[in-house]
């Protein structure tokens, strides 16, 4: 328990609530991102905090230096319209990973967490909203997500080989749409729950009783609470999991449900305005957790959508409402 675990993507989304979640564990922490402290997510002062630009080899060597546990979610990246019209930036997060592996191998890490995507996964296994559930080995063939998720298949097949070639002990999760409060939610990199929640939030305050959605709101989508992530996160980087696995809810749902269950929460009626043009990425996604379930005892992600929304919407709301209120005041 003493052994100190590096978080890089610290700044971030799941990064943050990573970190908070193994202080809370009496694990000492050094947390480490590329932006400024001032736009972290969160900060905690018991963590070792470190600005660093991890796409440098010498950065990486100095931010593994000590370490016994690497958690990498470091990455360029956001939701389908910026990974759409970011492909060159988002491939170069390839560097993070080639150079913390080798950081990792040179300082004798015992053992190395990747945070993967569902992006990964062949686009011809996804043209359906009554998608299949993925399993793991239908990212081969490969065909994944242009740009972001070609650098994070690239970067799983490295964990792979820095353990057969370095004996480097490497575990990989697949996130499926994670989402939850301490995120983004404007901006251009938020997701679609994080939108959505915001969407909804600024109609409510505003009075204004429409919605622009992406697409036609009849594609698919699994959505994975924070909580249900960080639990599987690190369940997954203490087990004997030494292939890809996926980390995701089994609740397949439409995004047209989605914006009804945010509705509900928030007290309001929307008129829909679709936008058939926008990025919406594949038709339909699901995770199928059968190799998940079968290492960790049975359990698999399963906060309901609506429960980990309402406390989502709420958090949004508030952010909403204080940037209004600074924008007046």
């Amino acid at each position: 328990m003493g052994d100190l675990t590096l978080v890089t993507g610290a700044g971030g989304f799941i990064g943050g609530h990573l970190v908070k979640d193994l202080l809370a564990k009496g694990r000492p922490v050094r947390a480490v991102d590329i932006k400024p402290k001032s736009e972290w997510h969160q900060v905690f002062a018991d963590a070792d905090n470190r600005i660093a630009d991890l796409r440098e080899a010498d950065a990486c060597a100095q931010a593994v230096a000590g370490t016994a546990h690497v958690y990498n979610l470091a990455a360029d990246m956001g939701g389908m319209g910026f990974i759409e019209s970011h492909k060159a930036a988002c491939m170069l997060s390839v560097l993070i990973n080639t150079h913390l592996l080798q950081a990792s191998v040179a300082a004798g890490v015992e053992r190395y967490f990747y945070g993967s995507s569902a992006c990964v996964y062949a686009a011809e296994h996804q043209t359906s909203p009554d998608v299949i559930p993925l399993r793991e080995e239908d990212a081969y063939p490969a065909m994944p997500e242009d740009g972001y998720g070609w650098e994070k298949l690239f970067s799983e097949r490295m964990c792979r080989h820095f353990t057969e070639d370095f004996g480097l002990d490497t575990r990989v999760a697949r996130y499926h749409n994670v989402y939850g409060p301490f995120g983004t939610f404007d901006g251009g990199r938020e997701k679609a729950p994080a939108a959505i929640c915001r969407k909804v939030a600024e109609a409510e305050i505003l009075d204004r009783p429409e919605i622009e959605i992406w697409g036609d709101g009849k594609q698919t989508r699994s959505f994975t609470y924070i909580d249900d992530c960080i639990f599987g996160t690190e369940a997954i980087m203490d087990s004997d999991l030494a292939e890809p696995v996926n980390l995701g809810s089994a609740t397949l749902v439409t995004i047209d449900d989605l914006v009804s269950i945010v509705e509900e929460i928030a007290g309001v009626s929307l008129a829909r305005r679709y936008k058939p043009d926008a990025p919406t990425g594949v038709r339909g996604r699901n995770s199928d957790n059968t190799k998940l379930k079968a290492a960790l005892g049975g359990w698999e992600p399963s906060t309901a959508l609506r429960d980990g929304l309402e406390v989502t919407y709420r958090w949004v709301r508030d952010e909403v409402r204080a940037q209004r209120a600074l924008a007046v005041g």
